[in-house]
């Protein structure tokens, strides 16, 4: 998750095809950044790629980060997070709502996001833009487990807790850049589990039942 929040709502026709437009420049903005380098790409060369002008692409894009660091997840999980049973644990939830959401991409769209995650730990720019909205989403975090639990969102135990919940995307995030055919979700998955268990350093089964 990243700093933007809210509820999903359904898309009108204009809406989907701004969807589709944006999308369309980040595929095109991905393939020149592999096959000639992020520092070596222009905003020009990706708006000619994607057969639109530099205004449209800054209209989508505001800039050449944004193209590789946005996405448009955030809305889907916290639906399917505040969707999941109210007698499950904020972890348990948050593990559901992440298969909900994560688990049902498709294959050719699960690549494009590992493409995103490994360029975003290559760049450095990308990489300090990254961990800044990594910080913001504590406060996102925050309010999804303090809605579950019934405490404060200021509460210094619920943003610790949002913190490791960031610290454990952080470290998944960090394996699978080093091994690009990690599955990132599932080490998410198996990192949550180690959370809920207490961060044990000693052999922990991670065939726990899903909830």
């Amino acid at each position: 998750m990243s700093s933007r929040s809210g509820e999903q709502q359904p898309l009108g026709l204009r809406e989907r095809k701004k969807a589709k437009t944006r999308a369309a420049i980040q595929q095109h903005a991905l393939r020149l950044f592999r096959d000639q380098g992020y520092s070596e790409t222009t905003v020009d060369q990706i708006a000619d790629a994607a057969e639109v002008s530099q205004s449209t692409f800054f209209r989508y894009f505001p800039t050449k980060e944004d193209v590789v660091l946005y996405d448009d997840y955030d809305p889907q999980l916290i639906a399917a997070f505040r969707a999941q049973p109210a007698e499950l644990s904020p972890i348990a939830a948050l593990r559901g709502a992440m298969r909900a959401v994560l688990g049902a991409l498709p294959a050719e769209q699960l690549d494009l996001e590992r493409e995103r995650g490994v360029l975003i730990f290559a760049v450095p720019a990308l990489r300090a833009r990254f961990m800044d909205e990594f910080a913001a989403t504590i406060g996102v975090i925050s309010e999804l487990i303090a809605t579950r639990t019934g405490r404060d969102p200021d509460d210094p135990l619920v943003r610790n807790f949002a913190g490791a919940i960031i610290g454990v995307a952080l470290a998944s995030a960090q394996t699978m850049v080093e091994d690009p055919r990690a599955d990132y979700l599932a080490l998410l998955d198996t990192g949550l589990i180690h959370l809920e268990a207490g961060l044990p350093l000693l052999s922990l089964s991670t065939t726990n039942p899903r909830p």
